[in-house]
């Protein structure tokens, strides 16, 4: 690191407080299950960590006599002649500086993770003025370099030791029947947005906010068109909306969105909007629609290649935005996780990533006190298999997912299938089009996981070409 950066802004305190409490028998686990050495700043303290670290796995013991056996010799000699004082007795010094209780020992961890965030906040800024003050640089490289630094080390703060939101078991149940009173007295029964779908909303309670929702189904199955149906109940209903999508560009989800808002009065496809394909009466009504739906609390985001962090960012005005309009944002949908961009820190490893990013956006949840919808797309295997109803082995690198997510819903359209068989009899063709027909417009919402609630399968109606998804008895 750049050394006058570092010593501005290190204060060597921070790091003493939890190398003295892990050496003198503060409680450990969390501490070391989170902290990296290279979150301390001090090298000869990144040196007493790892020894740390090394004593609490081949020991499970750790105290200064046995810390000091595991650090290098040439280690302690570079510490002596550096400091003009022995390892040893430096090491006996942190007892001065320790603190107590887990509490502590947690804040104290995530003040270090903070000191070595601000640090190389700071020497990223030197490197990123020096660059830019170079009249040959490459001014794309200059930003996309930073914004990869910056990220990874977002991710990092992200994931490091968290304050605990600490209330009493009274106070958890009366927000618990405050909620239950409120969907009493609303005579919804819902304790959050409605999906506008009866049946779901019966299994639901609603779009629960602090819970992540997944919503996974193989291409052409309809997640776009639910969520974009889903997110125009929502709005609708007056509650703000966001919805980040990283696969279409604004105008497209906008020409979905409008097809559907006009299904109930004139029929006009979406393909049709893109392409321009109306007639003069029909764009006069587009364009009367757009005043209409200009009004709801919807935002839309179609930047691609955002990492969770990216997204986080966009929320975050997203909310500041719907507040001052008086509409707070409710329900953010994304789509989808296959097109979120990893941080580098797991160098690819995909379970590892995915982790990261669903624990992102069930924090985001958290944090913001929304409701996150994260649409995701399911592996082959469902292909394969005479039964393609998925089930929840079929979503890609699905441990995290599966452990993350509060409520897990497939999507099923047998239609889509039975429309690509080709072969067979005149009688099989003849059959596989009569039930075509009694299928066409169905899709199947299938919970296989909800925390709280009922596993179910809902029917919708659903016509593809208009983006409508209704009751499964069409309204």
């Amino acid at each position: 690191m750049n050394a006058p950066v570092v010593q501005s802004n290190f204060i060597p305190e921070v790091e003493q407080e939890v190398l003295g409490a892990l050496l003198f028998g503060g409680d450990a686990s969390e501490t070391l299950a989170k902290l990296e050495d290279f979150h301390f700043v001090s090298r000869f303290h990144q040196v007493i960590y790892r020894a740390v670290r090394a004593a609490h796995e081949r020991y499970n013991l750790c105290n200064p006599s046995v810390v000091l056996r595991l650090i290098a010799e040439a280690d302690a000699e570079e510490f002596e002649k550096a400091q003009g004082t022995k390892i040893s007795s430096y090491l006996a010094s942190l007892c001065g500086k320790t603190v107590y209780g887990l509490a502590r020992i947690t804040e104290s961890s995530r003040r270090v993770i903070e000191q070595w965030a601000r640090i190389s906040v700071a020497v990223e800024a030197e490197r990123m003025l020096a660059s830019a003050n170079d009249p040959q640089s490459d001014v794309t490289a200059i930003v996309y370099d930073t914004a990869k630094v910056l990220d990874d080390i977002m991710s990092v703060v992200r994931s490091g030791p968290q304050r605990k939101a600490r209330v009493s078991l009274a106070s958890a149940i009366g927000t618990a029947l405050d909620a239950a009173q409120d969907a009493k007295q609303n005579g919804t029964g819902l304790t959050g947005p409605s999906w506008g779908l009866a049946d779901i909303n019966r299994l639901t309670g609603g779009i629960q906010k602090r819970d992540l929702t997944l919503i996974g189904a193989r291409p052409s199955m309809g997640k776009s068109t639910l969520a974009f149906s889903v997110a125009l109940n929502v709005a609708k209903a007056g509650h703000g909306v966001g919805m980040v999508s990283l696969e279409m560009d604004n105008a497209k989800v906008a020409a979905r969105m409008l097809s559907d808002f006009l299904y109930s009065r004139k029929a006009i496809s979406y393909s049709d909007i893109v392409k321009g394909n109306v007639s003069d009466q029909d764009l006069e009504l587009l364009y009367q629609t757009q005043h209409e739906v200009d009004r709801l609390p919807l935002m839309l985001d179609d930047m691609s290649g955002q990492t969770v962090t990216d997204i986080r960012v966009r929320a975050e005005r997203m909310m500041e935005t719907s507040l001052k309009a008086g509409s707070p944002l409710s329900v953010l949908f994304i789509d989808h996780l296959g097109l979120i961009r990893a941080s580098s820190r797991y160098s690819g490893n995909r379970v590892n990533e995915i982790a990261e990013m669903t624990s992102g956006f069930k924090a985001l949840a958290r944090e913001l006190d929304i409701a996150v919808v994260l649409l995701s797309q399911l592996n082959r295997g469902v292909e394969s298999r005479e039964n393609k109803r998925p089930v929840l082995s079929d979503l890609r690198d699905s441990g995290a997912i599966e452990q993350d997510a509060d409520m897990i819903a497939f999507l099923y359209r047998e239609s889509y299938y039975l429309e690509r068989e080709t072969g067979g009899s005149f009688e099989d063709q003849a059959a596989r089009e009569d039930k075509l027909a009694g299928v066409q417009n169905k899709m199947e919402f299938i919970i296989a996981k909800q925390r709280n609630g009922a596993l179910d399968t809902v029917h919708l109606f659903a016509d593809m070409a208009y983006s409508a998804v209704r009751n499964g008895a069409r309204t």
